[in-house]
């Protein structure tokens, strides 16, 4: 598994661009390429992809954690680049686009072979599971719902080890102690 962070608050490769918002490729061998949201703008979420070298015609789903502008904001600027695309959203999200297909998610479900949704959680955002042997990789938009009812959501599909992504507002430590790896980006407050 790989995941690549596009677009985040803060970069540490002088070559990309930063703003804030939160954009991942999540590459898993044997699935398809997975965009993980699209940041605040489609100029700083393409811009990055091109210097990393991410073509978006080669990315065949988009998965989007909730509808927030700092997660959304590229996506129509993509589409424009590639609409053939599986798009994953929460149950309420506010709009309907011109995709491959456009699947709008409330309950848990398996997106492909060992990648799931937790489903949308307090009817607003949904997080990306990736099953691995080591156990289950969880990668968040901004953990609106809270960390816990996203781990316990994730937990029906295996033991969680690493949690990735935006943990907005999150100071209950106790809950991710035994975590093997925990990158908190885009909106964590405690990000040492």
């Amino acid at each position: 598994m790989r995941i690549t962070i596009i677009t985040d608050n803060t970069v540490y490769d002088k070559k990309l661009r930063s703003e804030w918002g939160f954009s991942a490729l999540i590459e898993v061998e044997n699935t398809p390429r997975i965009l993980f949201d699209t940041g605040a703008s489609g100029e700083v979420l393409l811009y990055n992809m091109s210097k990393l070298n991410i073509d978006p015609k080669r990315i065949e789903c988009v998965f989007i954690s909730h509808d927030h502008w700092d997660h959304t904001g590229g996506l129509k600027d993509f589409l424009k680049l590639n609409n053939k695309v599986k798009l994953y959203v929460p149950q309420h999200f506010s709009s309907r686009l011109d995709v491959k297909e456009f699947i709008k998610v409330k309950e848990s479900l398996k997106i492909y072979e060992n990648v799931f949704s937790t489903g949308e959680l307090m009817r607003i955002e949904q997080s990306l599971i990736v099953r691995l042997d080591r156990g289950l990789v969880v990668i968040a938009g901004c953990s609106h719902p809270g960390v816990g009812n996203i781990l316990k959501s994730a937990s029906k599909f295996g033991k969680v080890f690493a949690l990735i992504g935006g943990l907005h507002g999150f100071r209950e430590f106790d809950l991710i102690k035994n975590l093997e790896l925990v990158c908190a980006t885009h909106c964590t407050q405690y990000k040492e």
